[in-house]
């Protein structure tokens, strides 16, 4: 079990990478719509790849159930990466005529953020309980 925790956790964390290279990249490149295009595609692989990775099951059978609560709360992580790259495209589809700007990425931005912030608490959380259970 602890071989595929360190492997999800790989995945996941490439996933946080693609998330991370399709955010920045549109504010480095404002003008060119092909970078634009390219990191919107790269941003929704990341954060699909990185949701699928937090989906499988990695707890163990004596682990408690406050740890596996939060290893699921990594998982709507997730959904609010996917819920980001979906209003990336749909805004970008709204405001057509509009290479790149704040109307088209602020609901992506708040969802990115929110699922950030998910993922922090619950890392910091599972690392806790996790050394918790082990002095116990």
């Amino acid at each position: 079990m602890e071989k595929l925790r360190r492997k999800v956790e790989a995945i996941s964390t490439i996933g946080l990478i693609f998330i991370a290279a399709g955010l920045v990249a549109p504010f480095a490149a404002i003008e060119n719509s092909v970078i634009v295009e390219v990191c919107k595609w790269v941003f929704a692989a990341g954060a699909l790849i990185y949701t699928i990775a937090r989906m499988i099951n990695v707890n163990d059978p004596g682990d408690s159930l406050r740890l596996r609560r939060l290893r699921r709360m990594e998982m709507w992580a997730g959904f609010c990466f996917v819920v980001a790259s979906g209003f990336w495209f749909y805004n970008a589809h709204r405001f057509a005529g509009i290479v790149f700007s704040l109307p088209v990425m602020n609901n992506t931005i708040v969802f990115t953020l929110a699922g950030a912030m998910i993922q922090v608490v619950a890392s910091w959380m599972i690392s806790a309980q996790a050394k918790k259970e082990k002095r116990n």
